[in-house]
C-alpha cells in the first residue's frame, strides 16, 4: 500500500484535551519523498459551551469575534478524521504525539468517531518530528542552524523556523506552523539514512525488534532487565535530552505499555517500600512511540557524562544487593493504574469507558450516515449511556436552532453543570483536573490585565473575551 505523510497542526481554545476544542486545523499531504500533494485548512466555530482559555487567546491572538467564521465542530471533526484515516496515511507534526494527537483523539471520541483507527488501521500510523529533532541535534547537528536562547539550545518550532528562515507569518497559526514543520522535515530528509533510521522508531514492529536487541544489564527473579538510553525532549538540553534506563517489564493494567526505570537519580538508593513513588522515576513507553531507546554503545553513552554514568553503576549494584525491594519496585509499577473518576463527564470518558459494543459502534456509523433530521431517531437505541449523551450534545452543540426544543432540558442541565456556583463543583476530566468555568476565566482575565504585561492588542483581546463570557453565560 502506497503511503503518504499528512503534516498537520492544530490551534485550540486551551490545553484541556477533554473539554477544550480545536479552532484551526491545517494539513499538507506529501508523498514519501516529501513532495506536496494537497493542502487543507479548516476553521472551526467556537462551540457555545466552550470557554476559551485566556492564555490560549493571548498565544493564538485570535479574537473571539473571529471564532464564528468557520464550520461547526462536528462537521470539521468528520473531515479531520477522514483525512487522517485515508489508507496509508502517516500523520506527522511537531510534538503532535505530546499534545495534538491526544487532543484530536478526544475530539473524535466526543463526536462518536473511532478515536484510534488513524494509529493502525489500513496502513495508517503516526510519527513526530520533535523527538527526531532531538536526535538530529545530538548526532547530525550540521543539518540546520540551531537557535540558542539565553545560552541554551531551543527546540521550539518557532525559534527553529526563525533561525533558518523557513517561512513567514504569525507563529501559532496552524497553516504557518504546518508549513514550517514540512520545511524542517525536508531539511532533515537530506540526511536520508538518519531519517529512515529514525522513522523505524515509529513503526511498532521495528521498535519492538530494536527493544528486544538491547543488551541485558542484569537478571532478577522478574526476568531480564535491558539497558538503554531513553531520548526525549522532556529531559532538556542540560542532560543532552537523554537518561539511562533499565526495563522493568510490561504494565499489567495497560498491556501496551513497557516500563523503564530511570537510573541516573541518586535518590533511587534511598527507596523504601513506602517511598517508591517519591524516590524512583518510571517512564512508560508504547511500541512505535516516543521515547526513543538507543543502545548503550560508547558513542551514545558518553553523552550522559561520567557523573551520571557513575550514578547508574551504583544504582545497578544497589538493585542487585536489594532483590526483595527491587521486586517491590517492579510490582508497584507493573500493578499501578490511574484512579477511577466517579461520575466522569462523557466528554472526558474516553479512557474510562473503554470500547463500545459492536451494536453501539454500528449505531455510531449510522448516526454519521443519516440525514440531520434522522439522527435523533438513533439516539435512544444506544445501550451505553455515554454515546447516547454525546449524540445528544452533538445535536444541541452544533445545530442548536434545529434541535433546541427537542433537547432543551438536556442542554439546560448541561449548561448549568459547566457554569457551577463554585469552582469546587466544576466538572473534572480523566486526570481529575477541573473544567474551566466562566467565573474562573473572568478571574484569570482580571489578574492578567492587572499584571500589566500585555500590549494593547492583547489587552483588547482579553477585554473582548470577558465581554463574551459575561454575555454567553449570563454573568
Amino acid at each position: 500500500m502506497s503511503s503518504s505523510y499528512l503534516f498537520y497542526d492544530i490551534e485550540t481554545t486551551g490545553l484541556n484535551k477533554a473539554f477544550d476544542q480545536v479552532l484551526e486545523f491545517a494539513a499538507i499531504r506529501t508523498d514519501h519523498q516529501l513532495n506536496e500533494l494537497e493542502r487543507h485548512a479548516i476553521a472551526i466555530n467556537l462551540r457555545p459551551d466552550v470557554i476559551p482559555s485566556p492564555g490560549a487567546i493571548l498565544t493564538n491572538r485570535i479574537a473571539v469575534s473571529d471564532l464564528t467564521r468557520g464550520i461547526c465542530e462536528y462537521e470539521a471533526t468528520l473531515k479531520i478524521h477522514q483525512l487522517m484515516n485515508q489508507p496509508g496515511t502517516i500523520s506527522i507534526g511537531y510534538n503532535t504525539l505530546g499534545f495534538d494527537d491526544e487532543f484530536l483523539r478526544f475530539s473524535f471520541h466526543r463526536n462518536l468517531l473511532p478515536p484510534y483507527t488513524h494509529q493502525f488501521k489500513s496502513g495508517c500510523r503516526r510519527m513526530d518530528l520533535f523527538p527526531m529533532a532531538v536526535l538530529y541535534w545530538l548526532y547530525k547537528r550540521d543539518v540546520i542552524t540551531w537557535p540558542e536562547i539565553e545560552g541554551k539550545v531551543s527546540l521550539k518550532l518557532e525559534h527553529i523556523g526563525a533561525a533558518n528562515r523557513m517561512t513567514s507569518g504569525q507563529a501559532h497559526e496552524a497553516s504557518v506552523d504546518v508549513a514550517m514543520t514540512l520545511e524542517l522535515a525536508r531539511r532533515f530528509y537530506r540526511k536520508k539514512k538518519m531519517w529512515q533510521y529514525l522513522e523505524g522508531y515509529f513503526d511498532k514492529e521495528t521498535d519492538a525488534h530494536r527493544m528486544r536487541e538491547l543488551p541485558v544489564a542484569f537478571r532478577s527473579g522478574a526476568g531480564d532487565h535491558h539497558q538503554a538510553l531513553m531520548v526525549g525532549g522532556e529531559f532538556g538540553p542540560s542532560q543532552h535530552y537523554q537518561v539511562p534506563v533499565i526495563s522493568l517489564g510490561t504494565s499489567i493494567a495497560y498491556p501496551n505499555q513497557t516500563l523503564w526505570l530511570r537510573m541516573d537519580l541518586p535518590q533511587l538508593r534511598r527507596t523504601k517500600a513506602d517511598s517508591i513513588a517519591a524516590t524512583s522515576w518510571i517512564i512508560r513507553k508504547r511500541f512505535g512511540e516516543p521515547g526513543i531507546l538507543l543502545p548503550p554503545q560508547d558513542r551514545y553513552w558518553k553523552r550522559i557524562g561520567k557523573e551520571r554514568s557513575t550514578v547508574f553503576d551504583k544504582n545497578i549494584a544497589w538493585l542487585q544487593e536489594h532483590p526483595d525491594l527491587f521486586q517491590e519496585i517492579i510490582t508497584y509499577y507493573r500493578e499501578f493504574s490511574y484512579p477511577f473518576i466517579p461520575n466522569i463527564d462523557p466528554d472526558a470518558a474516553l479512557y474510562q469507558t473503554g470500547f463500545y459494543s459492536r451494536a453501539d459502534e454500528k449505531l455510531c456509523r449510522r448516526f454519521h450516515s443519516v440525514a440531520e433530521e434522522q439522527k435523533a431517531d438513533i439516539i435512544a437505541q444506544f445501550a451505553n449511556p455515554v454515546p447516547r449523551e454525546l449524540a445528544e450534545r452533538i445535536l444541541f452543540r452544533n445545530n442548536p436552532a434545529n434541535h433546541r426544543s427537542a433537547y432543551e432540558l438536556q442542554r439546560h442541565t448541561y449548561m448549568q453543570r459547566i457554569n457551577p456556583l463554585t469552582e469546587e463543583d466544576a466538572l473534572v476530566d480523566y486526570r481529575g483536573e477541573r473544567r474551566t468555568t466562566p467565573s474562573g476565566a473572568l478571574t484569570e482575565i482580571k489578574h492578567l490585565i492587572q499584571a500589566g504585561d500585555l500590549d494593547d492588542h492583547q489587552q483588547l483581546l482579553l477585554e473582548d473575551l470577558a465581554a463574551y463570557i459575561k454575555n454567553a453565560f449570563g454573568i
